[in-house]
């Protein structure tokens, strides 16, 4: 059996070789997600692909969360792909509060340390308001017309803890966040995205929205 092992190793040497530096990649320095959902309209729509830089903030030992060295600290408006236990899945939201940060939400506006974030009126609909969020960057949000006793607008106040983040979806009234599964350990941060590689529409036949390439998300 060993010598069976060792004819297949000696003879696929350069393909395993390959197949270990994908992995080790993929694992430990960027990636492709898939948005699923609406969570974080108007920002990500379901069908996109997005990049993951996995170096953003840390150099982690592949497959764990074990972090080796720091790079940078994530920063509030940052898209943030996250390895959430509480959710039992991976999300993919914005950062609002940072460590120390105390967080107010009343009627779906938000005050970070007690100074109102701004917000302007981008457009209206039947269904959704979109909204300029400026925290300490400018991205847009959706809140939804018409109020449901499911949706969470007002939460807190809440201090972020030490090494924790307060998350949030674009889609305010649409999205399981900080505001259902509490903070976010950096350990669970898997990476930072700031770009959408391509998207397709799931809801007509998966056609490409070819405006959607490479576009950089605010």
């Amino acid at each position: 059996m060993w010598s069976l092992v060792a004819r297949v190793w000696k003879d696929n040497q350069q393909f395993f070789l390959i197949l270990t530096c994908i992995v080790f990649f993929k694992s430990a320095i960027a990636d492709l997600s898939s948005i699923s959902g609406a969570s974080m309209q108007p920002t990500l729509l379901d069908g996109d692909k997005i990049w993951v830089n996995k170096l953003a903030y840390d150099i982690k030992v592949p497959f764990t969360e074990i972090s080796l060295k720091r790079l940078s600290a994530p920063k509030r408006g940052d898209i943030v792909i996250i390895d959430s236990k509480k959710a039992g899945k991976r999300l993919v939201k914005r950062i609002i509060g940072i460590p120390g940060d105390t967080i107010l939400m009343q009627s779906n506006t938000v005050t970070i340390n007690g100074k109102p974030v701004n917000y302007e009126i981008v457009s209206e609909d039947g269904e959704a308001i979109t909204i300029q969020e400026s925290i300490d960057n400018s991205h847009k949000i959706r809140i939804t017309n018409n109020f449901s006793p499911g949706k969470i607008r007002t939460f807190g106040p809440t201090q972020v803890p030490t090494e924790e983040f307060f998350v949030l979806g674009d889609n305010r009234d649409n999205s399981a966040d900080s505001r259902v599964y509490s903070f976010i350990p950096r350990g669970e941060l898997i990476g930072r995205s700031s770009s959408v590689i391509f998207s397709l529409d799931n809801e007509n036949y998966y056609f490409p929205r070819a405006k959607r390439f490479f576009s950089k998300l605010d």
